[in-house]
């Protein structure tokens, strides 16, 4: 579906553009937007490759597991549905290490993997259990206490002060944390 969308925003763009005769701004704006497209994901590059680096000997090490271990209370809580030795409940704790580093490429593979396991443990395969809904919202919400990714996006374009917004991050993660495990716990509660 967001294909389709971005996908109409384009040919929109192109139809304006070349409506009102400016064909060379269309063709200048594809160039350079490339450019700088590739441009960033080369700055960018080093600093996802070190940080899923260090989440990988962070694994490895068994690090992952003892902030697990450490987090086994919290996160029994939030997925009661889970058993306790999931494995599903490393792979969380994985994700939502990565995400509160502002490592969202970093965390993907740690989040598929997560779901990938609650699947397992889902008795209706074709609807999403409680603890997937629950995963979902506590990633989308986005556990973040230090944007890395934005940070280095705010350098790269100059930024004066890019740590500016850790603050506002961590308050917004908070927010967003509290009210979609809120509403989430809320509506499991209903269900039942």
């Amino acid at each position: 579906m967001i294909n389709k969308i971005w996908g109409f925003f384009i040919i929109v763009g192109i139809i304006f553009m070349l409506i009102f005769g400016r064909v060379t701004e269309l063709n200048d704006t594809i160039l350079t937007s490339a450019t700088s497209g590739v441009n960033m994901i080369l700055d960018l590059l080093p600093i996802i490759v070190l940080w899923s680096g260090i989440m990988k000997i962070a694994e490895k090490s068994g690090l992952l597991n003892s902030i697990g271990n450490f987090m086994k209370p919290v996160l029994s809580k939030l997925f009661p549905s889970l058993k306790k030795d999931s494995k599903a409940l490393g792979y969380i704790t994985s994700n939502i290490a990565a995400n509160a580093m502002g490592l969202g490429s970093a965390a993907t593979p740690f989040g598929l993997k997560a779901m990938e396991e609650m699947q397992k443990e889902n008795k209706n395969k074709d609807t999403a259990s409680d603890a997937m809904i629950t995963f979902l919202v506590l990633n989308t919400s986005g556990v973040t206490i230090i944007p890395t990714t934005v940070i280095a996006l705010r350098m790269m374009h100059g930024s004066s002060n890019p740590e500016e917004i850790i603050i506002t991050a961590i308050l917004a993660t908070i927010a967003a944390s509290f009210a979609g495990l809120t509403l989430d716990y809320i509506r499991r509660r209903k269900r039942k």
